[in-house]
């Protein structure tokens, strides 16, 4: 048999203890994310693969918000945090700090997720879009990179939360 383990059982850090441990060199930027549900999804993300912050930019939802709540389960205490004006302040920010930023988008320059040779010397910044327009151009225009998910049905994307949770595993891993 292989028994379901109890909460208790896992060994969580507390938020105290979170905030104090070493961070995965990446921090996830948000360019006007529309839906509260999505960004306290990404919020839980972060902190499962503790990442070190979260940028919100343009007309993201920040915290503290009811709907953020819901699927954050209390990531958005434990997860550094910041808002910025626009997605390319924040860009600028990253860059002077000597972050490579990789958008997450469809472009005619782009490397598949599944090619891309990650640097253990670097950090990475992660730019996700808006639900339908996407990484904004000029956003797209001063990355070091973008950076597509291989995608093989009829749909052209995937829900920004679940495109979230696959490229920030694949920069944790």
């Amino acid at each position: 048999m292989n028994r379901k383990l109890k909460l208790s059982e896992l060994n969580r850090l507390s938020v105290e203890a979170f905030k104090a441990a070493e961070k995965c060199p990446v921090i996830v930027v948000l360019d006007n994310i529309r839906s509260h549900h999505n960004v306290g999804s990404i919020f839980r993300t972060a902190d499962a693969f503790a990442f070190e912050a979260i940028y919100l930019c343009g007309y993201t939802p920040v915290p503290p918000h009811r709907e953020i709540h819901k699927t954050a389960l209390g990531a958005t205490e434990s997860v550094n945090w910041k808002k910025f004006e626009t997605t390319l302040d924040a860009v600028n920010e990253l860059k002077q700090q000597g972050y490579s930023v990789i958008c997450i988008e469809q472009t005619e320059h782009k490397i598949m997720l599944d090619k891309f040779k990650k640097d253990s010397t670097k950090k990475y910044a992660l730019v996700f879009g808006n639900e339908v327009e996407g990484v904004e151009q000029e956003v797209i225009n001063a990355s070091d990179a973008v950076v597509e998910i291989p995608q093989f049905g009829t749909k052209h994307s995937l829900n920004i939360s679940i495109c979230a949770g696959i490229v920030m595993w694949e920069f944790y891993k």
